[in-house]
């Protein structure tokens, strides 16, 4: 039996992009542990791209479920529909995050009214969204995890508006495992380091930051797609369950350098 205890077990993952993609990374290895995985998908070529990926694993047990996180009412009826077939969810992954490409480009303090809006309930409110849909289906041991950055708490030059949405998301995620702590659900945060992402490539400053990583972190070198998800799997296994409303860093170790 793996220690991890996640076989058998469902599990919603939410922002599979390509194969590259962290989320996708994390539904790997929860697949491979033998836990059943939910997909959700904004567009009918992420589906196609999802189901694509799973020809790899025919034996495991998937669905596909249509939703736009900009959306109350499609998030409330993805989870109604996964809660008829699945009516008890044991962990959810929130990969989630968009921001305008020219409120990227730009300097930070021409960051439109709009596009700040857009980044923040895309990449924020999503969380609490989620957490609500998902909140009646969950069991009395289950954990979220989203992702974040470390431009939520530094100021990474071409992160802009997306490093004050990841800040948001970082104190919505504290807020909501206060709240939902009572039910014995758990909400955490990964931290990632540069990975070579499909979102990643809208941020200009990204190549600059990766050779940073490789100069500075005491690994002296960047993290990568398994290691996250490895960290990932940990923090919605029983093996955290004394842990809540943290950001769990896996980025060689370069938050902590000056």
């Amino acid at each position: 039996m793996s220690v991890l205890q996640i076989s058998g077990k469902n599990y919603v993952v939410m922002g599979v992009a390509n194969e590259r993609s962290i989320a996708w990374g994390v539904a790997k290895r929860l697949l491979e542990e033998g836990a059943t995985v939910i997909f959700t998908y904004r567009k009918e070529r992420s589906k196609g791209k999802i189901e694509k990926l799973l020809t790899a694993y025919p034996d495991a047990t998937t669905a596909l479920v249509e939703c736009d996180v900009n959306s109350d009412e499609s998030i409330q009826q993805a989870f109604t529909t996964i809660g008829e077939t699945y009516p008890v969810l044991e962990g959810v992954v929130h990969s989630v995050a968009f921001a305008h490409a020219e409120d990227l480009r730009n300097a930070f303090v021409e960051t439109t009214r709009e596009g700040y809006a857009f980044a923040q309930d895309t990449s924020a409110y999503s969380l609490i969204a989620v957490a609500k849909a998902a909140k009646p289906y969950f069991s009395p041991t289950a954990s979220i995890v989203t992702m974040s950055y470390l431009g939520a708490e530094r100021v990474l030059p071409g992160y802009n508006v997306m490093g004050v949405a990841k800040a948001a998301l970082e104190a919505a995620m504290r807020y909501l495992a206060y709240d939902l702590g009572e039910q014995g659900v758990r909400v955490n945060a990964i931290s990632a380091g540069a990975i070579r992402t499909l979102a990643a490539k809208g941020v200009p400053s990204f190549n600059d930051i990766m050779h940073k990583i490789e100069d500075n972190a005491p690994l002296r070198r960047n993290t990568n797609q398994e290691e996250v998800a490895d960290m990932t799997l940990v923090m919605l296994s029983p093996l955290s369950r004394g842990v809540t409303g943290e950001t769990i860093y896996v980025d060689s170790g370069y938050h902590i350098m000056g």
